[in-house]
């Protein structure tokens, strides 16, 4: 499985985590979660289910106001609970 736009795959065979990275950068915020291969049973779940959390996630930042060219406090709360409900 090759990697996409704020997906990074992670595959070590010395390291103990093997998924995807969920990496997104907007208005001055940084977005991050790891989801693991053992955790959802395969790559391609847990890439299914990082794709998931992608696409929510970039509807509500695009959508959202900003506050002096920054994502608001709220926002931000928003995006985290749906990195956190991600799971």
């Amino acid at each position: 499985m090759k990697s996409k736009r704020n997906l990074t795959r992670f595959t070590y065979e010395t390291a103990a985590f093997e998924g995807w990275r969920l990496c997104i950068s907007r208005a001055g915020t940084t977005f991050t979660k790891y989801f693991p291969d053992k955790k959802f049973g395969s790559g391609k779940k847990s890439l299914a289910v990082a794709e998931k959390a992608l696409a929510d996630l970039k509807t509500l930042i695009e959508g959202a106001k900003r506050v002096d060219g920054k994502l608001s406090p709220a926002t931000i709360k928003k995006g985290e609970k749906i990195l956190q409900d991600a799971a």
